[in-house]
Parts: structure tokens; C-alpha cells; sequence
């Protein structure tokens, strides 16, 4: 028989044995703890068939996807995100930062193998400065990007906020790069649907940040994950427990739960520390945080995590247990005073974080906003009341959050709703409650909603800008000012990113929202019709 010149790979129980010039030299991959879930990036992945995610099969000089960041309270956590490695390769990612005119390793870690990832944190971090940082891996794969300094001396800070990265659109992203960029934001946030393949979060993600990297490769992000991301149309979380439900109206998550961890883990661990430190249910963590950036404290909570799913507790309305389509229900029956939105851990948190005064400004960034903001889910035809997937049920814990917002004296940013509102929320009376800005889908060809009263006629203290802007009652009878929308059927088909500008001086915050097909650069670029709003704190 003549020598194999090839390597041939056999796969035998989770050990895989090269054979090469007559030797056997076995190599061992982490198994993952779940089946038929991250199939792409998890086992034997190269094995794997072509995706039409992303080629995961990439040079080995381009293993190192990207890094992602926060800075915060001189804590510095940077997460490396590379693809798959083949079973020979090194499990390790260095840390170089740019010092004294040279490059200087500062710290190794090990990756995780499910999910692919690691997280550096250097604390005493001089907030001061800007340096250059790359991440590295073998001897040819690296990342470089920029650790800016905090803009403690900026009178306006900037943000960008964008969700909902369909794969219904799989190719590049430059316009929202080149316009945030040109923008030039000193944070930005993804509100979540970061990845709409729910089975093959470690490709989605990597795709995600293939499409963003330039965003933020040079200034702090966050990432929240949403229901999508773990895997769910929609996630009603009661605090970590097994949803029994593929669509989770009864409570939980229904995929793995260290599927549902990598996903967080991947998303969340460049965050500050969570406020919460003990596992939750199915050893499910909280990540729940603030990060302060100049003058601007930034609370980033969960607003899906602790939720009540509606089913077997509330009396059931329609076909779905989580769609109400009888405007003559009284709302009061389904507002049970045992039912969760956020949870007494976040409303502890909100309370001492809006009671610090050391920033001048304050927002809140969740997934979704607290009302129910849409009268047309998926199709101009379909009409729903009232959307328990919303913030605006339970009521009670609705009321609860937006008063710890307003106490704070925040707005609210969201995502979710492939539909962009700025809303001033009223709680027991029109507008005694915080201003909101739900801003637009990244894509918006797939389940999109409109604002469209039912009588079409404008609310009280209407604007005149927009048909249906002024005072409204959401179908849980919760009290909501309707400042602008952009339906569907507006510039970009709808689709677009946010951006918040606050001035510190003045106490002002302006809600910019741009369509996705715009140009920021040029002069005679437009905001969606409505935009931009000033709103004095």
C-alpha cells in the first residue's frame, strides 16, 4: 500500500485522528452539551455542508472575526469572536495593546470551543487615553482596532441604536456603516435580533459582526440578544425556566440551556459586570448593567428575561394566547397582580441607578418598548388589539418600570418592533411619564407593523406633521402621545437606524431616525418624516 500523502480525518466518539505518514495523532474537539442546535460551529463543523449564513471555512489568517467592547468605572471588557477551529489549532487569543510605540502582550486566554469566544477584562483601565489594541491567534491572524478614551470633556454625546438584522437580507451593510461612521456615534447599541436563524446562533453572529465590525471597531458597543437570537418568535423568559412551548407563550425558553448561555455569553460578555451575580433558573444568568459614557449613564436592562408568559394564567382571548383581537375585553382581566414584567431584581437596580447622580443624563436601553405601539402585525390585513409580546402587559409592571424611568429622569431606546415611534408615555395621567424612542428594523421585509388607528383619525393634540400623532390608549387601555412614526410604506420600506444626540448643557436629547437608503453626508439628506424631536428633560 503506498503512503497517503492527503490527511484524512476519522471521527471516532468526539476524537479525531489525523493520519499521515503512517501515523495516528488523536486530536480532541469539545463536545456540545446539545444536539441539532450551533450544528455549523460545534463537533466536526467542517464536515458541515456550505451555509448560506457565512462560509465558516475562512483563510487561517482570518480567524479572528472581530472584538467587541465596553469601557466602564476604568474596567476595560473586550470580547474576541473568531470562527471555528479545526482541532489542531490553538485555543488561544492574545491581547496586545499599543504602547510606547510598540505592541505589547498584556494578557492570553483560553476560548471557549461552544460559541467560539473569550472575553478579556483588565481593570484599573486610564480612561483617559485612546489606544490601539489587535487581538491575536497563531502566528498570522489578527484584529486591530481603537479603545477610545471616555468623552468626559464632550458637551453632546452620541449614540446610534439599531435591531433586527433579518436574514431576509443576506449581503453587506455598508450604507448603515458608512452613515453611522460618518456620524461618528461614541457609543452604539443593538437592541437585539442580532441573528434571526434560531438554530445556528455562532454563524448568524458571525455574519452580524462581519456586516458591523466597522462600526465598532473603534468605538464601545452593546449588544443585547432578543427572542430571535436565542431561538424564539418570542420570549417570555420567568426568570430562566423550561418552556415547554416551542413558541414560549407558557413561560421560558425552549431551546438548551447552554445553547441559550452561549448565545448571552457571545452577546453580553464584554458588558460591565452585571448588577445580579447568582445563576437563575436552568443556571441562566442575568446581565443587567449600566455603563456610563461622558456624561451620559446608560442602564441596560432585560426586558424579555423576568417576563410572565401569558399562557394558563390569563384568561385566554383569540386563537393565540398571546394575541387579543376583542376590543370589547376588559383589560383589568388579564392585569393579575402575580404577574412579572420586570421583576423586583431590575426594579432594585433602577432605583439605585437612577438615584445616582454623578451623570447629568440618563436613558434606558431594553429590547422592546413599553406600550403596545402598532395596530398591524405582518400584513396590512392583519388587525391585532393588543400584543402580550409587548411591554405594555402587565400593566401594572409596565406602570412600575416607566415610573422608575421618569423618577431617574431617562428616556427609553428600544428596538423589537420593525417599526419606529418616539412616544411619550403617560402613567396615570397623558405624559407624566418618560419619552421613548423605538427606533426602526435594520431590514423591514419581514413581519412588518404599522401605526394605523382603526378610525384613522388624529389623537388629541395632534402635531400636523403626521396623519395619526397625539394622545391614543394602547389596547391595554395604557395612555400614549404618538409624536412620529414611519409605516412601512415611508422611505427604505421603513428600515433605518436611530440616532440620539444628548446635550448635556441644555439637558436636551434630539431623537435623529434615519432611512436605511439615505446618505448623511450629503446636504440635502432627510430624516424619516417627523424626525428629528427635541426633547428638554
Amino acid at each position: 500500500m503506498t503512503l497517503l500523502t492527503k490527511t484524512i480525518a476519522v471521527l471516532s466518539l468526539g476524537t479525531l485522528f489525523l493520519i499521515g505518514s503512517c501515523e495516528l495523532q488523536p486530536q480532541k474537539y469539545t463536545e456540545a452539551p446539545f444536539t441539532a442546535l450551533d450544528t455549523l460551529a460545534t463537533n466536526d463543523w467542517w464536515n458541515r455542508k456550505t451555509t448560506k449564513i457565512i462560509d465558516m471555512k475562512v483563510p487561517r489568517d482570518q480567524v479572528i472575526a472581530f472584538g467587541i467592547y465596553t469601557i466602564s468605572n476604568n474596567t476595560l471588557k473586550l470580547s474576541a469572536q473568531l470562527f471555528p477551529l479545526y482541532p489542531e489549532e490553538s485555543r488561544k487569543v492574545r491581547l496586545e495593546l499599543f504602547q510606547n510605540d510598540l505592541w505589547t502582550e498584556v494578557q492570553v486566554r483560553q476560548l471557549n470551543e461552544i460559541g467560539w469566544s473569550t472575553t478579556f477584562r483588565i481593570e484599573d483601565w486610564d480612561m483617559n487615553q485612546s489606544i490601539k489594541y489587535r487581538l491575536m491567534h497563531g502566528d498570522n491572524a489578527q484584529f486591530e482596532g481603537l479603545l477610545r478614551k471616555d468623552p468626559v470633556d464632550k458637551n453632546e454625546i452620541s449614540i446610534a441604536a439599531l435591531s433586527c438584522n433579518s436574514n431576509k437580507d443576506r449581503g453587506d451593510r455598508d450604507e448603515y456603516v458608512k452613515n453611522i461612521n460618518a456620524l461618528d456615534p461614541d457609543l452604539v447599541f443593538f437592541a437585539g435580533d442580532q441573528s434571526y436563524d434560531h438554530k445556528e446562533h455562532t454563524a448568524a453572529w458571525l455574519k452580524f459582526g462581519m456586516q458591523f465590525r466597522e462600526v465598532f471597531r473603534t468605538r464601545p458597543c452593546i449588544t443585547i440578544p432578543d427572542d430571535h437570537d436565542i431561538g424564539q418568535g418570542n420570549l417570555w423568559g420567568e426568570g430562566g425556566k423550561k418552556s415547554m412551548r416551542k413558541d414560549g407563550n407558557d413561560g421560558g425558553y425552549f431551546f438548551h440551556p447552554d445553547y441559550v448561555k452561549m448565545v448571552e455569553r457571545a452577546q453580553t460578555s464584554h458588558l460591565p459586570d452585571a448588577y445580579h451575580k447568582a445563576p437563575l433558573e436552568q443556571g441562566i444568568k442575568a446581565y443587567f448593567t449600566s455603563l456610563k459614557i461622558g456624561g451620559v449613564d446608560f442602564a441596560i436592562i432585560e426586558d424579555r428575561k423576568f417576563k410572565s408568559g401569558p399562557n394558563g394564567k390569563i384568561p385566554k382571548q383569540g386563537p393565540r394566547a398571546d394575541h387579543i383581537n376583542d376590543p370589547s375585553y376588559d383589560p383589568d382581566s388579564i392585569n393579575l397582580p402575580e404577574l412579572i414584567l420586570l421583576g423586583e431584581q431590575q426594579h432594585q437596580f433602577l432605583e439605585q441607578w437612577g438615584a445616582d447622580k454623578n451623570t447629568k443624563m440618563k436613558a434606558v436601553l431594553s429590547a422592546t418598548g413599553f406600550c403596545g405601539g402598532a395596530h398591524l402585525h405582518g400584513k396590512a390585513s392583519n388587525r391585532l388589539h393588543a400584543d402580550l409580546d409587548s411591554n405594555g402587559w402587565p400593566q401594572h409592571g409596565r406602570d412600575k418600570a416607566l415610573s422608575l424611568i421618569q423618577k431617574a429622569g431617562a428616556v427609553h431606546i428600544a428596538g423589537d418592533q420593525h417599526l419606529p415611534t418616539v412616544i411619550h408615555h403617560g402613567i396615570k395621567e397623558f405624559d407624566d411619564g418618560p419619552w421613548a424612542f423605538v427606533v426602526p428594523a435594520i431590514v423591514n421585509n419581514y413581519y412588518s407593523r404599522w401605526w394605523w388607528p382603526e378610525d384613522e383619525r388624529p389623537g388629541e393634540h395632534a402635531n400636523g406633521i403626521l396623519p395619526w400623532t397625539g394622545r391614543y390608549q394602547d389596547g391595554f387601555k395604557n395612555k400614549i402621545t404618538i409624536h412620529a412614526y414611519a409605516n412601512p410604506d415611508t422611505a427604505s420600506n421603513g428600515a433605518g437606524f436611530g440616532f440620539i444626540r444628548f446635550n448635556i448643557e441644555k439637558n436636551e436629547v434630539t431623537f435623529e431616525c434615519w432611512p436605511r437608503d439615505t446618505d448623511v453626508t450629503q446636504p440635502n439628506s432627510k430624516q424619516f418624516t417627523g424626525w428629528p424631536i427635541s426633547v428638554k428633560l
